[in-house]
């Protein structure tokens, strides 16, 4: 009877489906996350070891003497054209160009997103279709007008050239996002400081911008990441030291002289990937929460 009293209920289909049910959800995303992570395990394993033993080796196997012999080479030795000294000098580049880019965009965007809803103007709504219908334009498109207006400013071929491609380029999305977000935004607020004699940029700088943390996260992420990673614009506006560092890495992964070195290839890709990666690691669970705060209205 004791025995009998201890053990509890049985269990039941209806109690059982659920828990069954979790247990394939769980092991179907770890099946997925596995599969989705195997591209990045095998690009580590492999910068890790020596082209003797990728050569022997498995993709999968481990390295035996792992060494970071590659990556001191890919980030100070490895030969991106004629000149063999790394790609530091090109990732200083794609910082140099990348900070202002997205700095200056999302300012823009964020005056212009307060201007479209907060301060609307006769044709704002044509003003807004007309920034957006830049949204679509495919980059193809912008290249032989923008290295005529590079040409002109006398900015081809360098890093301020670039810096400016990609701010005309980025503010529609910048834009687009604030604009989404304000909109949503409390009016009252706006108008309470109107009334008590506060201008555009004060209202802007004490009320609006210090409130926008969720959007301009979105918005920095989303800026950085397009920038960073770019590569057509990269390859059609800079020229030799004032290359971004996705030129570099093509250049490097795709030489045709001399012994191929998976290792340094794999190690500059990393590198190259790196500043993405932790920018979405450090802030990637804001992303989402500042995309749903600019989706109940507008």
């Amino acid at each position: 009877m004791a025995e009998t009293l201890t053990q509890g209920p049985s269990p039941t289909p209806a109690t059982l489906l659920p828990a069954l049910g979790r247990a394939g959800l769980y092991g179907a995303l770890v099946v997925l996350a596995l599969v989705y992570a195997t591209p990045l395990f095998v690009m580590v394993i492999t910068s890790l070891k020596s082209l003797e033993e990728i050569r022997n080796g498995n993709l999968l196997s481990l390295p035996l003497s792992p060494n970071f012999d590659a990556w001191i080479k890919a980030w100070s030795g490895a030969c991106v054209g004629v000149a063999c000294e790394g790609v530091n000098r090109f990732f200083v580049n794609s910082v140099m160009m990348a900070v202002p880019s997205v700095a200056i965009s999302c300012l823009l965007g964020a005056l212009n997103g307060y201007a479209l809803t907060k301060w609307k103007f006769r044709g704002a709504d044509l003003v807004f279709a007309l920034i957006l219908f830049g949204c679509f334009i495919p980059f193809q498109i912008v290249l032989v007008p923008m290295a005529s207006v590079l040409g002109m400013l006398g900015l081809a071929s360098s890093t301020a050239g670039l810096v400016l491609v990609h701010v005309v380029y980025g503010v529609c999305f910048t834009t687009l996002f604030f604009r989404n977000y304000y909109a949503a935004f409390p009016s009252e607020l706006v108008k309470a400081a109107t009334i008590d004699g506060a201008g555009f940029l004060r209202i802007f700088w004490r009320i609006m911008l210090p409130n926008s943390l969720p959007i301009l996260v979105v918005t920095v992420i989303w800026q950085f990441t397009n920038i960073w990673n770019d590569f057509l614009f990269g390859a059609s506006f800079a020229s030799g030291t004032a290359q971004p560092m996705t030129v570099a890495l093509n250049n490097i992964v795709n030489t045709s002289t001399g012994v191929k070195e998976y290792n340094v290839d794999m190690a500059a890709a990393i590198i190259a990937a790196l500043p993405t990666l932790l920018v979405y690691v450090l802030a990637g669970r804001y992303f989402v929460r500042g995309l749903m705060a600019g989706a109940v209205k507008g």
